[in-house]
């Protein structure tokens, strides 16, 4: 997992721009026409990356699942038989908790799958394990946020899973084993392509509940053309989530 992260921070911006931007530095003598390239290469593509507006044409390109209507709510439970939330990492050692909590992202997705299973009374299952070894759980983490913040409880714990396959599969042990075979499936609207793959690989029926879209109008002043640093870390993983559909179905089956 450790070869993984730096994998991806040394591609996917700034990482990999960074790199195009020193190597340019470093073939200013050897190779100026190269070194020049590399320089363009780099510094366009920090612009690009930082812009909102790149942002929110990306998301059009990865968001393809549309979102639940609010209507649709209280019927998910004659469409599917839980409600899946995927893990989105933790926030480390925050002194004002007294230990780690579950990430901005993470308490996303527990609110709007809490919102869900009061709407439509089905039990919830919460996937994330500790990629780097941490002694709690991502789902842990998640379900003492949904059951303490929001007052729904969290029937399965699935604490063991690294990657998204991972979550597809140790959750398909636990549920297909209580006779569960539809899902209502919660996650970031740009993870959602990748996530209902890997379920549906794993023998689930998926109702998709996408949220936290980055497709919407930017409303940024000059149309979002201006950088901003929240967009930098967007448009990495949104990079990151178009290398995982082209990858996944070559390597997991």
């Amino acid at each position: 997992m450790v070869l993984r992260y730096l994998f991806k921070q040394l591609l996917l911006p700034p990482g990999g721009l960074l790199l195009l931007v020193l190597l340019a530095w470093w073939l200013r003598r050897r190779a100026p026409r190269v070194a020049l390239t590399c320089l363009v290469l780099g510094l366009g593509g920090l612009w690009i990356s930082s812009m909102p507006l790149a942002v929110e044409w990306l998301a059009k390109a990865v968001e393809r699942e549309p979102a639940l209507a609010q209507s649709q709510w209280a019927g998910l439970a004659n469409q599917a038989d839980a409600i899946v939330v995927l893990g989105a990492g933790r926030e480390r050692d925050d002194p004002a908790w007294g230990g780690d909590q579950a990430s901005q992202m993470a308490v996303e997705r527990v609110r709007y799958a809490a919102r869900l299973a009061k709407a439509s009374g089905l039990p919830v299952l919460i996937s994330g394990g500790s990629p780097y070894g941490e002694p709690i759980s991502e789902a842990a983490l998640m379900a003492e946020t949904m059951t303490q913040d929001f007052g729904v409880p969290v029937r399965w714990q699935e604490g063991q899973s690294r990657t998204t396959w991972e979550n597809a599969q140790l959750s398909a042990t636990l549920l297909h084993s209580a006779g569960i075979q539809r899902v209502v499936l919660v996650t970031h609207a740009a993870h959602m392509s990748r996530s209902r793959w890997c379920f549906e690989q794993a023998g689930f029926q998926v109702v998709a509940a996408p949220m936290g879209f980055m497709s919407v109008p930017n409303l940024r002043p000059l149309g979002g053309w201006l950088p901003e640093s929240k967009s930098v870390w967007q448009t990495g993983m949104l990079l990151n989530e178009v290398a995982g559909q082209v990858a996944y179905p070559l390597f997991y089956r």
